[in-house]
């Protein structure tokens, strides 16, 4: 394997989001990951954390010398300032933070901001040019929001649980936090759109509220229409989405399992004459997706019984040459080999504080002048607190007494 050089400052141009500030009060998912995105193009990401342990996510899966290495990649780019924010001295060592502050995000529940007297309206007054990003579970109004909400709940109350598996089964997750995720991307969208209308509509800053649920229910398709004007309840579907004919996950002599994807028109026909069935290539009734999803099973069945005698090899071989959408399913280790991954620095490699390197994550998505990179791992916890706590003003004496007190 060979990966990329994870970037560091003065190899490519500057980031579309230098000097641009953003202070995070987030732990584990959503807000950290929102933030890192803003942190990858150039801004200047400040992680708030407990003096006592941090964010959970620095114990989450796989630990090396004690620290999760998915740290190391949710927290890349950012510095981090411990607060004790039951302190009134550490909320005010805060408050200073924010007012220099562009963006600020939050993923704590409904209230807990206000109750640190660092609420909208408090933040707004101190600094009118602040975007502040609010993530919850269930959003900063309405009779659910002092819920606490996690992203297997926005998952299944946004919709995504109930279609996904298979029917006689009961709804199965996917194979990550991927409620959160989705949050997250929406949260860091809804932060450049307050940007940008700060830029244009007079410099005043706003709040982007955003719910788990709310960002996994608006990524489920046509839903909502089909059972307004049909009644139409989309149920689990396994590996095929009814109405879109043929796509599938078929398996192969060698037990390798392969998607093919050829439900446009004439990629149907393509695929059809690759494998020998020149027959449905030509049958009329075939030629659009309506007319292939009513005979669905027999499809199904037909290329079945193709991928099964084939190993894998040959089945790509062959639907690539016939322009067929196809692949195997990759694991984690396939990419390490993969000659589109490292083309394209989907693989970083990045060093731990002792010298010991490995693979990060590449950086989605690229700019073609003003690229993002990963300059520097999750920081230790608290490693950038002299640093900022200088920049506000505080003395060498002043900040060894916060310490000694345990403020920071």
């Amino acid at each position: 394997m060979t990966t990329a050089k994870a970037g560091s400052p003065g190899q490519s141009p500057e980031r579309p989001l230098a000097g641009v500030r953003v202070i995070e009060f987030g732990t584990l998912i959503a807000g950290p990951f929102c933030t890192r995105i803003l942190a990858e193009f150039g801004a200047e990401v400040i992680k708030i954390e407990s003096p006592r342990g941090g964010d959970p996510l620095r114990k989450w899966r796989k630990l090396q010398d004690g620290t999760s290495l998915w740290w190391y990649v949710q927290a890349r780019n950012k510095k981090s300032l411990t607060l004790d924010l039951k302190d009134a001295r550490g909320v005010e060592i805060a408050r200073r933070l924010i007012g220099s502050a562009d963006i600020l995000v939050e993923n704590f529940r409904p209230g807990v901001m206000e109750k640190l007297g660092l609420g909208w309206e408090a933040l707004h007054a101190l600094n009118p040019r602040l975007v502040m990003v609010r993530l919850s579970g269930f959003g900063q109004t309405g009779p659910m929001k002092d819920q606490p909400g996690f992203g297997a709940i926005g998952e299944s109350m946004g919709g995504l649980r109930y279609i996904t598996g298979y029917a006689d089964r009961p709804p199965v997750k996917t194979g990550i936090s991927i409620g959160d995720s989705i949050a997250a991307l929406w949260a860091a969208m809804g932060a450049l759109m307050a940007l940008r209308a700060r830029e244009v509509k007079g410099g005043e800053g706003q709040v982007v509220d955003v719910a788990l649920y709310e960002a996994v229910f608006a990524m489920m398709e046509s839903m909502v229409p089909e059972f307004d004007v049909f009644g139409f309840v989309r149920e689990r579907t396994g590996n095929v989405m009814p109405g879109i004919t043929p796509s599938n996950t078929h398996t192969t002599r060698d037990a390798k399992h392969v998607i093919v994807g050829a439900n446009g028109d004439a990629i149907f026909m393509r695929l059809m004459h690759a494998i020998g069935r020149s027959d449905l290539a030509e049958d009329a009734t075939l030629a659009d997706n309506a007319g292939r999803d009513a005979r669905a099973a027999e499809l199904y069945a037909v290329i079945d019984e193709w991928v099964g005698r084939h190993d894998a090899e040959h089945v790509l071989t062959v639907l690539k040459a016939a322009g067929v959408p196809s692949t195997h399913i990759y694991s984690v280790a396939d990419m390490f080999s993969d000659p589109q991954y490292l083309a394209r620095e989907m693989l970083l490699s990045t060093s731990l504080p002792d010298g010991t390197t490995f693979a990060t994550p590449g950086i989605v998505p690229k700019l073609s002048a003003t690229p993002g990179r990963a300059d520097w791992p999750g920081a230790e916890l608290g490693q950038h607190t002299d640093e900022l706590l200088a920049e506000l003003g505080f003395d060498a004496a002043q900040i060894e007494a916060l310490k000694i007190d345990g403020v920071v």
